[in-house]
Formats: C-alpha cells, sequence, structure tokens
C-alpha cells in the first residue's frame, strides 16, 4: 500500500518558491521540510481487495465508520495525527512510542462486534507495522526511508498483528503498555540489513507476566517495598528532564543501603518516567508498599523538591517535604540534598510502618543513555547487539574512567560473550571479565555489582569455587537489593551449592526487578533453577517466559530442551534443539563442556544434547 517513498504529490507545499508556468521550464525548487523524530503507524485492511470486490458497498460503508472511529475517537486520545487514508489503509504519526502502540491495539478492536455476526470468509482484520525515526513532516505528508519499513514490517503481520521495530520495543514498557513476542530478524524487500521485529498485543489477566511463586518453606522478606520513581520537572526544557532521574537514581542508591527496607530497581521504575500514573497502579506492577515521588522547579542554581511518599495499599500520603539545594550538590559523591531526602523518607516510611503495628488490628545519548543502551543491548543476545553494547559501555568507561560501575558492566560483557558461544577461547575471556572487575573494585572497593560479576566469572571458571562463594556473599551483604548479585549467588548454588538456595535465591532477585529490561535473563535462571531440581515442568513454564523475550538467548533454549527431553516431550526437545543450532551452527559437545563448570545439571544438558544427535568434536 505505502510502497512507493511518501510524500509523491503534484501540489507543492506552500513553502515552495515557484516558476511562471513555461513550456519547457524546470520544475519549482522545493526547500526541504523539517526534520523531526516520529513514530509512523501503517495498517491496512488484510484482504481488502477480495472483500471490496465481493460487497463493495458494505465494506466501504464499514471503512468509513472505522475511519471516523479512528480519526474521532482513538487518535485524538492517543495522541495521533492522520496523514493519509486510501481507502483501506492509514498512515498516522505520532511522537512517542506509548501512544502510537496504544492507538494500534485500540483500533484492532473496532471489528471485532461486527465480526461476531458474519461467516469467516468475511470477517474484516487489520494488520500494522510501527516504526520511529527521522522524517521530513509537514503539514500534508511525511517522509522517508522510515515510512517504508513501517510499511514492510507491516506485511509480516498476520490477520489482527502488530508488529514493531527495535525502535519501538525500546520506548514501551512490557507488562504496563503491551505484551510482546519476540519475532526474530526478517529480511525485508530493498531493505539492507536484517530487521529485529516484535508482536505486541494488549495487557490483560491471562497474558501479564509470569510472576515469582514464593516456594513453601522458604523465608518470607518481611521488609517493605518502595519504590522511588523519577521526579517529575515542572518545565518543559529538555535539559531539565535529567535532574529528575539523578534525584530518583540518588535516593535509590541511599535507600538501598537499609537494611530494613527492599527497594525496587531503578530500572524497574523508571518505566513510569513521564507517566500519569496513580500510586495504586504504579505500586501493583512493581509489588511495592510504598511509592516516593512527586516534582521539582529550578531557580538559578538552585533546585526546589517537592516530595511525596505514598502507601500504595491506603492510597495515602504519608509523609511530604520540600527541600531546597543546590543543583551542583546532587551530582557530588556525597550530596546533602539526596542524604536529607532519603533520611527523611527513610525515618517516615519506617516510622509509619511501626505506627500501624501498634494501632491497626492484627489481621511498593547523555551518559546515562550510554549506559542503559550498552546493558540493554548487552542482554539483547545477537552478534550485532553484543558488538554495538561494547561501543557504547567503552564510550561510557572513556568518559568516565574513576567511576567503578561502567568498567563493571564490561567485566560482564565478557561474560555474555561466553554465554552466548561468541567466544573462541572461554577461560581467555572468563579472566578478562575477571580483571576487569577488578579495575572496578580499586575504584570502588565495596561496589556490589563487581563483586558479584567478579564473583560470577570466578564460578564459571571453577578454578576457586570458595572466593566466588565470598564475593557473591559479600555483595548482597553489601547491597541487600543488588538484584544481580542476588541472580550470580543463585548460579553459584546452582554449581556448587544446594540447588533449594538456587531457587530462593533466583526468586529474590526476580522479585527485586519486577520490570527490569533483563527480565528474560531473570527468568531464565529461576528456570534453570528449577531445572536444577528436577522440576522440569516450572523449568519449561518459565523458560518459555523467557524466550517470548528474547528468543536468541541461549543458556535458555538450553534449559528449556532439558527440561522436555527430561519430561519426554522429544519432539518439543528436538525443536529446541534444531534452533540452538541454527543460532549456534558450529557447536559441538566439547565447545560447550569447556565453557563453564561440571555441574549435574551440565552433564544432564549434555547428555540431552548429545541424544538429540550434538556431535562430540
Amino acid at each position: 500500500m505505502f510502497d512507493t517513498p511518501s510524500g509523491m504529490t503534484d501540489a507543492p507545499p506552500p513553502n515552495a518558491r515557484t516558476a511562471p508556468a513555461e513550456q519547457g521550464a524546470s520544475p519549482p525548487e522545493l526547500s526541504l521540510p523539517q526534520q523531526r523524530h516520529k513514530v509512523v503507524l501503517v495498517m491496512d485492511l488484510v484482504e481488502s481487495v477480495r472483500l471490496m470486490a465481493a460487497n463493495e458497498a458494505a465494506i466501504v460503508s464499514h471503512w468509513r465508520g472505522f475511519m471516523h472511529h479512528a480519526t474521532s475517537q482513538v487518535l485524538p486520545a492517543n495522541q495521533g495525527r492522520l496523514v493519509k487514508s486510501l481507502g483501506d489503509g492509514l498512515l498516522v504519526e505520532f511522537d512517542q512510542p506509548v501512544h502510537a502502540v496504544r492507538a494500534a491495539l485500540a483500533l484492532h478492536r473496532y471489528f471485532a462486534p461486527l465480526n461476531e455476526n458474519l461467516p469467516a470468509a468475511q470477517r474484516l482484520h487489520l494488520r500494522a507495522g510501527l516504526n520511529a525515526t527521522q522524517l521530513y513532516v509537514d503539514e500534508n505528508d511525511v517522509y522517508g526511508q522510515g515510512v517504508n519499513l513501517a510499511a514492510r514490517v507491516a506485511d509480516l503481520a498476520a490477520p489482527g498483528e502488530t508488529i514493531v521495530t527495535a525502535s519501538i520495543f525500546d520506548g514501551i514498557v512490557i507488562g504496563i503498555d503491551a505484551e510482546v513476542e519476540d519475532r526474530g530478524e526478517n529480511y525485508l524487500k530493498h531493505w539492507p540489513e536484517p530487521v529485529r521485529t516484535w508482536l505486541v498485543y494488549p495487557v490483560s489477566k491471562d497474558s501479564q507476566a509470569v510472576r515469582p511463586r514464593v516456594p513453601e518453606g522458604i523465608p518470607t522478606d518481611f521488609r517493605p517495598a518502595i519504590a522511588v520513581v523519577p521526579f517529575e520537572t515542572r518545565s518543559h526544557a529538555a535539559e531539565q528532564f535529567v535532574i529528575g532521574e539523578l534525584i530518583a537514581d540518588g535516593v535509590i542508591a541511599q535507600l538501598s543501603r537499609s537494611q530494613h527496607l527492599r527497594v525496587i530497581s531503578r530500572l524497574s521504575t523508571t518505566a513510569f518516567r513521564g507517566r500519569q500514573s496513580s500510586t495504586q497502579e504504579i505500586g501493583q506492577h512493581l509489588e511495592a508498599n510504598f511509592v516516593l515521588g512527586g516534582s521539582y522547579v529550578t531557580y538559578g542554581e538552585k533546585v526546589v523538591i517537592m516530595a511525596e511518599l505514598s502507601d500504595r495499599k491506603r492510597g495515602e500520603v504519608v509523609w511530604a517535604e520540600r527541600i531546597t539545594g543546590d543543583i551542583r550538590d546532587l551530582l557530588e559523591t556525597q550530596s546533602s540534598l539526596l542524604d536529607q531526602l532519603s533520611s527523611a523518607c527513610a525515618h517516615a516510611l519506617l516510622h509509619d510502618v511501626v505506627q500501624r503495628t501498634l494501632v491497626a488490628p492484627v489481621p511498593q545519548l547523555d551518559s546515562n543513555a550510554l549506559m542503559l543502551g550498552g546493558i540493554t543491548l548487552m542482554h539483547r543476545s545477537t552478534p550485532r547487539d553484543l558488538q554495538r553494547s561494547q561501543q557504547l559501555l567503552e564510550a561510557v568507561v572513556q568518559r568516565h574512567k574513576r567511576v567503578a560501575t561502567p568498567w563493571a558492566w564490561m567485566a560482564k560483557w565478557h561474560i555474555m560473550q561466553v554465554v552466548q558461544g561468541l567466544s573462541d577461547e572461554p577461560a581467555r575471556d572468563f579472566q578478562r571479565a575477571i580483571d576487569t572487575a577488578d579495575r572496578a573494585l580499586d575504584l570502588e572497593p565495596t561496589s556490589s555489582l563487581a563483586m558479584a560479576i567478579k564473583g560470577h566469572a570466578l564460578c564459571h571458571l571453577g578454578a576457586d569455587v570458595e572466593a566466588s562463594r565470598r564475593l557473591l556473599r559479600e555483595a548482597t551483604q553489601s547491597n541487600p537489593n543488588d538484584p544481580m548479585a542476588w541472580l550470580y549467588n543463585s548460579v553459584w548454588s546452582q554449581m556448587w551449592g544446594k540447588d533449594e538456595d538456587a531457587i530462593r535465591e533466583a526468586e529474590q532477585a526476580l522479585h527485586l526487578s519486577p520490570l527490569d529490561p533483563q527480565k528474560y535473563y531473570f527468568e531464565m535462571m529461576l528456570a534453570a533453577s528449577y531445572a536444577a531440581t528436577c522440576q522440569w515442568q516450572e523449568a519449561v513454564r518459565y523458560s518459555h517466559a523467557s524466550l517470548q523475550k528474547n528468543r536468541y538467548h541461549l543458556p535458555t533454549i538450553r534449559c528449556l530442551l532439558v527440561a522436555q527431553y527430561e519430561l519426554g516431550a522429544t519432539e518439543e526437545a528436538r525443536e529446541a534443539f534444531q534452533l540452538l543450532l541454527s543460532l549456534q551452527p558450529n557447536l559441538t559437545l566439547s565447545h560447550y563442556l569447556s565453557a563453564g563448570g561440571q555441574s549435574p545439571l551440565r552433564q544432564r544438558v549434555a547428555n540431552a544434547l548429545s541424544n538429540l544427535g550434538l556431535p562430540s568434536n
């Protein structure tokens, strides 16, 4: 429908400089419209030609009703602008991926009541493609290759489906804006390289992300949970938005040091930046008892922070305070402004909890972008994404050579090279991870992340098991709210310790970061923990949940494969085995065994791989 470049019209735009209409005269010289970052929705009616031929008048009538619904209700509600309609399709532009996804899913629902009373051959279904990119935009049209890409990915959609590119996927929150299914990389017509795509579909009670269940006999964490969401600015200046992130980051770091509180991961709470979500919604999604947020305003070099701490269950503000300080203080390692805010919040929260027990009845492309991009791409798992992740993390390291966190994530990157089967010498890359983590620990000896990553690498090498255990325990003691530290403790328990501990530690990691962009990784670790205890059904369940978010993660595929094999589901195991070989065609049994320790679970995986036909060398 939109195969030709968008905007090929006869009428010149209003700002065109026109020449007299003379025979043989040159075409009018047209100036380029402004280029902006936009989200493009391409949606069309499936098999419109066949439907029109069968009953033209009815289809035209239905389509006109649909367009009225779109232009009068759905698009205005989601800040969309109709660029064009061609009788069986439409092109719409948005500013934000969230609004575009919501609009697409809402438009799909329009024909559902009509289809209930029609035979299958006469039902009306839509398909849609979404892409975000830089486009030339004027009052009549949008122009650029990004429009064509949206049309190409729309061609991948089955009736009733919406397919999105990575630029859309990165702009939504799974479990809040939509659920997703990774469709992998696709080779599109006239497109120079494969394009990664995802199916998006509505969030419902039945399709919500898998919640971890706490096994019987595992001690309950009685600490109240708090979520610190980014503070909102009262200014519309772009440079002001980073201050809200700095406030939330600093408060999370401070509160995480308290052994009395469970603090939700920053990667999860940032999902609510700029959203008009209620305390109840935030707390429910993040499984938090309390939510801390607020707003701020700047006056020259001064910042005024208005903070509110709310109880999610009661829907009440239990503490509010207005704090004034110097903007530059927010950048200090020991920020007096953030110390004051964090201390007051922690005191108010704990005081509120204690007071209720007394009276209630018995019966929560700056450096930041580089870091976040490097971490996210590292866990996408494809070779190209890992390469880009390395570039982003190295850029952060160069900017902040004396800061431990970028070095720690760089160490994790070396581990991911081995985990994804991209290392020719696993032992060498594990050692690189250890050396890089040591660099981070030289800068910050108490970094729980660096300790956890070094311990994780030593755990895989198997050369000094006790040293790895000691580091991992120190990491959780240094920061009891670090989900990565708990996750790597789970790996150690799987390989060298007690399988029951592995489940508890993986559950704790997932509870600490319920909306983490790397949630597939947490679910994979939990699946592996269940596999280590031979709870194969649970291993299959969490493996499928993980693969829904990232179908290229090799450890998840191996975990699913061995669980299916042990359950006697040989055909399903063979399908997972073929997927594994398609992603790692040179895999051999000896190569797999050389990339880690010799735990009972790894031996089971090796046995399953061998019986499914993997060559020894």
